[in-house]
């Protein structure tokens, strides 16, 4: 008698998307838009930036040196398929993340750098070159979006800073508090989250700390105020 025992990551046939959507790129986003991305139940947030303070920045001059061959994704798709792992671990995280505050914020830069500081967002961002670039990503997931993202180029940062000749790696740090953030309760992290590059990584051209996208301020389920992205 055979026994075929299903891994976790098999799906009946009746679940694959059908060929034709598939060798239609334009049907197959539809259809993942759909069965994916959307919310059940729940409209796609909107932008709220009306009481966003750095509302005025907006939009960027777009940098015509970086460029995809894809078309943009809609917002209402980007906005309702992320993750936030403060706030829980479902991909319908854009709900639970309105919780998270985003003024007063308040950045702390210590550590090997010729003055230690504490600055604002807001006037980081006036003291910073913004612009707005389109970065393609593919996640590992089998999932990819092509997002216009405002902001600036790390190195700006890493000027501003000016980490010593020693330093050999750059360290971030989110923001702890459970209270706010109900995910950051779980012992499944180590809490708040740490993430690193070396000087030369966060020094490439392509790293980018990102403000802004869809050419307003930064929504809250994209991590407002302030979010690396390293291509």
């Amino acid at each position: 008698m055979l026994i075929k025992r299903k891994r976790g990551w098999e799906i009946a046939e009746s679940q694959a998307t059908p060929e034709h959507v598939y060798a239609d790129r334009r049907a197959f986003l539809t259809a993942g838009t759909a069965a994916l991305l959307a919310l059940p139940g729940q409209p796609a947030l909107a932008q709220r930036v009306d009481d966003d303070p750095s509302k005025a920045f907006y939009p960027l001059k777009r940098n015509e040196a970086y460029r995809v061959d894809r078309d943009i994704t809609l917002e209402k798709v980007a906005s309702s398929y992320n993750n936030f792992y403060e706030f829980g671990s479902s991909k319908g995280i854009a709900h639970a993340a309105q919780a998270l505050r985003t003024r007063p914020w308040t950045l702390a830069i210590d550590g090997m750098v010729e003055k230690p500081m504490e600055i604002g967002i807001d006037d980081l961002l006036k003291a910073m070159p913004l612009e707005e670039r389109v970065y393609r990503m593919r996640c590992v997931e089998a999932w990819g979006m092509t997002v216009p993202w405002s902001g600036f180029a790390m190195k700006a940062f890493l000027d501003f800073a000016k980490p010593l000749s020693s330093a050999k790696y750059v360290r971030m740090e989110t923001f702890l508090d459970p209270k706010m953030a109900p995910g950051q309760r779980s012992p499944a992290f180590s809490w708040p989250y740490v993430e690193g590059l070396t000087i030369e990584e966060a020094a490439n051209e392509l790293t980018m700390l990102v403000t802004g996208v869809y050419g307003k301020p930064a929504i809250k389920q994209f991590g407002a105020p302030l979010r690396l992205i390293v291509p």
